[in-house]
């Protein structure tokens, strides 16, 4: 049973309190006072005669306002909120002491530590935890809040370290314990997945009215709040490092460096100097030494762009990287460590590369974790017209001049061409265009596209039998197409046949390197 007495906060009324308990022959169990001018009492229930005789008896301390039940103490219901919170926290919680031993553990703390909480107390926490030493940060002077990696049964989770402090007699402080939150990486996730969900702010520069450009963003969104290695493939100018981006700045590390190194443009020589950099002194006379992208990027994004051009030497040496998160500058026999993610753009077919033998099979499996596939311009027809009047747009404020308007013969000239140069090659033309147009409209005859050579005829194939007249057809389709296709496994999908029968005729026409291998 427990009362509420309401009193004036004078000397002795505790003392009071207490003598009528004695009287009544009431075994105290718990008081608590209120400054404000109200105290507790905690002890066994009454029957209704004794609480009849007990009650006017408290009512008639000189200072008492008012007596009446309550359900439970102020120290239980906070208790019992506390039990509650904790209890459906999905996070784990434990507390520890000033040795750091366990004191408290939510049940999601017990699960994820394998035992009960009976079990758990007074058990040390530091040796469960890889990455941290919790003693060491609870000897400190004075050990403030700490957020660290650690790993746990193998898995990797993020840990807070929230010190509790309490207020001695003198007034100052003192180090209680602590308490420690477990996040695992995957809840992080689903908590910024749920932030980012209708954050699409970072892909709103892509036109996409197209089924095929729609399915590519939905997926770019998806991926973007991922960690893992993502693997962007698509042909010459679709716009990879603009997709690259996005999923940067709509990523967890949105707010950290995003670095690009250009594989296809460095030489090797120059490459590991780029992604390692250099000791102090490494080179000469140098003093300062130098920070390469992955140093970098550290905290961000590290984007390779055109991975398949990297030479087999430096694809090794990044292979540890993305392996263990460490590497030494050149001239250095100190390990650096650093946390990236990694994107890779390529408009070469890796996986053909692969089997090829002119990429690494272990590197490819590293990278392509994630990945997503940019649509080349001639299969987003419906996307052509608004990108070309988006574009237009742009230029025209560039150049300071007003915005032209496309002909109509322009629209249908423009969904017509194959754009082998994609939408790099759309904006080339409509820049150059817009700079030299003298009137008020864009059309056909302003882009000086190059003509792209048709088909042959059917003219052309009539000489000779059907096989031969097949076989011309075939032949020519390859050599035309074989450019924009360079890979036996590209080649094939786009025309729905396999990549053995794609690579045998390739021979037998003498087209690309495996004309020349037959030669």
């Amino acid at each position: 049973m427990r009362l509420k007495v309401t009193c004036e906060d004078r000397l002795g009324m505790t003392r009071e309190l207490l003598d009528i308990l004695v009287e009544h022959q009431i075994d105290l169990r718990g008081i608590e006072i209120d400054t404000s001018g109200i105290i507790y009492l905690n002890f066994p229930t009454l029957d209704f005669t004794s609480l009849q005789h007990l009650m006017p008896a408290i009512r008639r301390i000189p200072g008492v306002f008012d007596v009446k039940t309550i359900p439970c103490m102020p120290s239980e219901q906070e208790h019992n909120a506390i039990t509650a919170l904790l209890r459906v926290l999905p996070d784990a919680v434990v507390a520890v002491d000033g040795s750091g031993r366990i004191t408290l553990a939510n049940d999601a703390a017990c699960a994820l530590l394998g035992q009960p909480q009976a079990e758990l107390r007074q058990q040390p926490l530091g040796p469960r935890l890889k990455g941290v030493h919790v003693s060491r940060w609870l000897e400190q002077d004075a050990p403030g809040p700490l957020s660290e990696k650690v790993m746990l049964e193998g898995e990797p989770y993020l840990a807070d370290f929230l010190p509790i402090w309490v207020d001695e007699e003198s007034g100052g402080p003192s180090l209680a314990g602590a308490v420690v939150v477990l996040r695992s990486a995957w809840r992080i996730g689903q908590h910024f997945k749920a932030m980012r969900h209708r954050e699409s702010a970072h892909f709103d520069g892509f036109i996409a009215q197209s089924p095929a450009m729609s399915e590519l963003l939905r997926e770019a969104r998806r991926l973007a709040a991922l960690d893992a290695p993502l693997l962007i493939q698509g042909e010459t100018g679709t716009g990879k490092e603009q997709l690259a981006r996005a999923c940067h700045h709509a990523s967890l590390r949105g707010e950290g460096p995003f670095i690009l190194l250009n594989c296809a443009a460095i030489p090797d020589e120059a490459a590991e100097n780029e992604l390692f950099g250099y000791a102090p002194g490494a080179f000469g006379n140098n003093a300062q030494g130098k920070r390469g992208v992955l140093e970098q990027a550290n905290g961000g994004t590290l984007l390779l762009d055109e991975i398949g051009e990297m030479s087999a030497w430096l694809q090794l040496k990044l292979l540890r990287v993305l392996q263990d998160g460490v590497f030494r500058r050149l001239g250095d026999e100190q390990e650096v460590k650093v946390d990236i993610r990694v994107i890779c753009t390529s408009q070469q077919d890796l996986a053909g590369l692969v089997q090829d033998g002119r990429f690494r099979r272990d590197l490819f499996y590293r990278l392509n974790v994630l990945n997503l596939r940019v649509p080349p311009l001639r299969q987003r027809q419906k996307d052509i017209v608004p990108l070309a009047q988006h574009l237009c747009t742009r230029f025209a404020a560039e150049l300071e001049r007003p915005r032209p308007r496309l002909a109509p013969a322009l629209a249908d000239y423009l969904q017509h061409y194959p754009w082998p140069g994609n939408v790099r090659q759309l904006g080339n033309s409509l820049y150059r265009a817009i700079s030299l147009l003298e009137g008020d409209e864009l059309g056909p005859g302003d882009l000086s596209l190059p003509e792209q050579e048709p088909l042959p005829g059917l003219d052309s194939l009539c000489d000779g039998s059907l096989e031969e007249a097949v076989k011309g057809f075939e032949r020519r389709l390859l050599e035309r197409l074989y450019p924009e296709y360079p890979s036996t496994r590209q080649l094939a999908r786009r025309l729905g046949i396999s990549h053995t029968a794609i690579a045998n005729k390739l021979k037998d026409y003498g087209i690309g390197r495996h004309g020349q291998e037959r030669s």
